[in-house]
Parts: C-alpha cells; sequence; structure tokens
C-alpha cells in the first residue's frame, strides 16, 4: 500500500490540438514514452472517496485519506488536491473472476490514452503529471493530473510544481468545479 497527493480535472470533449502540443512539447518535466493506450474496468462508485478498479490482471483499491483544500496555481488554475491511498492485489493465475463479472452492469469499461511527464524537485523527488484521453460509454472526456507519492512530496511541494506547470501554459483555464477524482467524474458521465 501507498499513499500519493494528487490533483486532477476533467473536460468534457476531447483535448484540443493547442492542449496537446502544449504538453508534448512545453510543459515542463521529462516526457515519459509515448502515449499508452489501455483499458481500466471502474466499479460503478457508490461514494467519492472509494475507487475499485480492475486493470491488466490486477485489482486496485483506493480510497481518499484526505481532502486537501481548493488551491490556486498560477493566474488560471483553480483546483482540489486530495490524498489517497492505494492496494493493489496481484492474481495469482491467468484466470480471475472479472471478466464474468465485467458485462454486469456495475462495472464501466474506460478506455485512456496516456500521456506522461516527469517534473522533478530535486534528483530524488518529483511528480507525475498526466494528459489522458477517456472514452466512457462513447462519451468523451479528458482530464489533467498531478501525482506524486506521499514520502516523495508534500502538499507545498505539489502546489509549487503545479504553479510552475500552469506558466507554461497560462490559456488554459482550469477550474475548481472540474476538480475531481474518478469516482465523482464516473458519476457524472451519465449526465
Amino acid at each position: 500500500m501507498f499513499t500519493t497527493l494528487e490533483l486532477r480535472w476533467f473536460k468534457r470533449g476531447t483535448p484540443s490540438a493547442e492542449v496537446q502540443d502544449w504538453f508534448s512539447h512545453r510543459c515542463l518535466g521529462k516526457l515519459l514514452g509515448t502515449a499508452e493506450e489501455r483499458e481500466d474496468w471502474y466499479l460503478t462508485p457508490q461514494c467519492e472517496y472509494l475507487n475499485l478498479k480492475v486493470r491488466e490482471g490486477r485489482l486496485d483499491i483506493k480510497w481518499r485519506k484526505a481532502e486537501l483544500g481548493i488551491h490556486r496555481f498560477g493566474n488560471a488554475w483553480v483546483g482540489k488536491m486530495e490524498k489517497w491511498a492505494k492496494w493493489s492485489c496481484e492474481y495469482s493465475t491467468a484466470e480471475s473472476f472479472f471478466p464474468t463479472m465485467a458485462e454486469t452492469e456495475p462495472w464501466m469499461r474506460v478506455k485512456k490514452v496516456r500521456q506522461q511527464r516527469r517534473v522533478p524537485l530535486t534528483s530524488s523527488q518529483g511528480c507525475n503529471v498526466e494528459l489522458t484521453q477517456l472514452t466512457v460509454e462513447g462519451n468523451a472526456w479528458w482530464s489533467l493530473a498531478f501525482e506524486a507519492a506521499e514520502d516523495n512530496l508534500n502538499k507545498s511541494n505539489l502546489a509549487d510544481i503545479a504553479s510552475q506547470v500552469s506558466q507554461t501554459y497560462q490559456e488554459l483555464e482550469l477550474q475548481a468545479e472540474d476538480s475531481y477524482a474518478y469516482p465523482y467524474w464516473l458519476s457524472l458521465v451519465n449526465e
């Protein structure tokens, strides 16, 4: 189990060409490889503080340990920071309970195309920034997120990195009402 500090925004539609170009070429940090495509299955959320996901033969359970408030990052970004704990369970065989369960209603398939950058704070500390295109039930969304292991960064460090990144693309406005975690976002996708 490990604990992360997270900051995330969701937007309907697909990221504009300008947002994609910014993330690929002008955003701070080192681009980590090419875009990763995958499918994750989420249990339909019953609350905003618990997230169950199956991905590539692994069950991930995340729960929100703390809400760390709404913060301003640079001139145009306002978002909600949270602390999450994550526990993962790998399946010991190639078989799992999931394929038969996946076709039932409580599970939602989310297709993702994700790019990541690593923004260092020091030689051993830093934060991942990700731009993710999401498709769920035929609806397109995108997300910009910051995530760092709690033992790697504190709340102030994460805020500093987000503020620095925001200065590289001031035309992008990100508001607090679009800042939330996956469980809340999943509750919105059917609206």
